[in-house]
């Protein structure tokens, strides 16, 4: 008869032991605070590292505020995505392309329009942070001080400002407001102005810095006109300003305000190109339908939502210290009708 063979067995904890955290998360290879997420916040880990932590929990009988921890649906929760305004078309391709991505991953998204405001955008991210396991903030207008402290407390990823500590997404307009000012000087334009937007907007600041720098290469001029609302509603009084600048062309700082400045125009009589050339911000919907249809700036609108989506998802289920931090994804100019050659000198204008 053959001896009886010793099976091995998990090792259990000696009699008036309990099993701590650091046991279960040195049993399953991670740290304590992956293990830690593992077992209240199971959405936030990939899943190989939850059946990991879990049957190292369920071996060791760990036992967590008085109950046994037993093995619980993957629940990811929501995701808030804020942006400045849910009305500007902009922001369409973002927030769908962030809900598709979300979805997959089976997050929910929960939308928020801080309607332009840094006290709204702040109070939301204090009131959502218990509702939601993350943030992505679209053209945020909060200080950096303020992105670094929520980000501290909530994973987080911006689009459209860089913030040392903050991962994002830039999309680099800058780029395109080179194209754009490198264009109109092509076409014989020297006075060029542009049409700033809130003055919270960190993007707007980088574009007028490159304005300023392409035209001391170029020997241009160059003028800042603003700020103004980011919206048509605003094209009015920008295209009054533009007219009396002495300016022959300017740049917008986004599509809305450019398509409220050929209206104003068209009203008083003005020739587009003839007179006054356009040039855009983003290619948004609607753009090309304009009369003229807008020379503008075309920017990865859709898949900096994809992307950006993608660095919080990372966040949420890695080790934050192996996510990427910051992507950028270029912009250049699309050309259309409401550019042409500048107009010669006027004893009117």
């Amino acid at each position: 008869m053959d001896a009886p063979v010793d099976i091995a067995q998990p090792e259990i904890p000696a009699s008036g032991h309990s099993p701590t955290l650091k046991e279960v998360a040195a049993m399953s290879g991670v740290a304590a605070s992956t293990a830690s997420r593992a077992l209240t916040q199971p959405g936030r880990v990939s899943r190989a590292t939850l059946e990991r932590v879990r049957e190292a929990a369920e071996q060791l009988g760990y036992i967590a505020s008085g109950r046994a921890r037993q093995p619980q649906p993957i629940r990811a929760g929501a995701v808030a995505v804020l942006v400045p305004d849910i009305t500007n078309p902009y922001f369409f391709d973002v927030i769908r392309s962030t809900q598709h991505q979300l979805k997959a991953a089976g997050y929910r998204q929960m939308l928020v329009d801080t309607e332009e405001d840094i006290d709204l955008e702040a109070s939301y991210l204090d009131e959502f942070r218990s509702s939601v396991v993350g943030f992505v903030l679209v053209a945020a207008r909060l200080g950096d001080d303020q992105l670094v402290a929520a980000a501290a407390k909530t994973p987080l990823v911006t689009i459209n400002r860089d913030t040392p500590g903050v991962p994002t997404v830039v999309i680099n307009t800058p780029e395109g407001v080179q194209q754009a000012v490198e264009h109109l000087f092509s076409l014989g334009h020297r006075d060029i102005a542009y049409i700033a937007g809130p003055p919270t907007s960190w993007s707007d600041s980088r574009r007028w810095v490159v304005m300023e720098s392409a035209a001391e290469q170029l020997g241009i001029t160059v003028r800042r006109l603003g700020p103004y609302h980011p919206s048509r509603r605003s094209g009015p009084a920008a295209a009054d300003a533009l007219l009396n600048s002495g300016s022959t062309a300017c740049i917008a700082f986004n599509d809305l305000v450019a398509i409220g400045i050929l209206a104003r125009l068209s009203e008083r009589g003005i020739d587009v190109p003839g007179e006054l050339s356009v040039v855009g911000c983003d290619d948004i919907f609607g753009a090309d339908f304009c009369n003229p249809p807008l020379t503008t700036i075309t920017a990865p609108i859709e898949q900096a939502g994809r992307v950006a989506t993608d660095l919080l998802i990372s966040r949420l289920r890695v080790d934050a210290s192996q996510s990427r931090t910051q992507v950028v994804l270029p912009t250049h100019l699309t050309m259309r009708a409401s550019t042409g050659l500048a107009p010669s000198t006027d004893p009117q204008r």
